[in-house]
């Protein structure tokens, strides 16, 4: 009989998925610093020990830098948050890093945009 395999291959997945709904959910309803706007986790990223957990967002209002900062500082709190949530053994220390992707996607769109509508004129 072969030896069973102790972790599924998608349970980094599974727990990244879930800590990204969770944390959603506490920013929301339970962090009170004004310098954490409307926050959207794009995504979360645990290293295989469950030690650490890389979480991008993004911010609709407010200074990102400054959200940033709020959020790192919250980091114990939403950890601790975490704690009576997930039913692991391990809550990875969170990492809060603003993700630039949607910034540069309307950036993106916008070069394109003034593109097509210079050959619009030129044809």
């Amino acid at each position: 009989m072969p030896a069973k395999k102790s972790s599924t291959p998608n349970r980094s997945f599974k727990v990244a998925d879930q800590i990204q709904r969770d944390l959603t959910e506490l920013i929301a309803r339970e962090l009170k610093d004004p310098r954490v706007g409307m926050v959207t986790i794009q995504a979360v990223e645990v290293t295989p020990d469950y030690a650490h957990a890389k979480i991008f967002f993004s911010v609709l209002v407010g200074d990102p830098k400054e959200c940033e900062e709020a959020l790192n500082q919250a980091a114990g709190f939403l950890r601790n948050g975490l704690f009576k949530r997930l039913h692991i053994h391990t809550v990875p220390t969170l990492h809060f890093q603003f993700d630039r992707t949607t910034e540069r996607a309307a950036d993106m769109n916008a070069l394109i945009a003034k593109a097509v509508s210079s050959r619009a004129k030129e044809d």
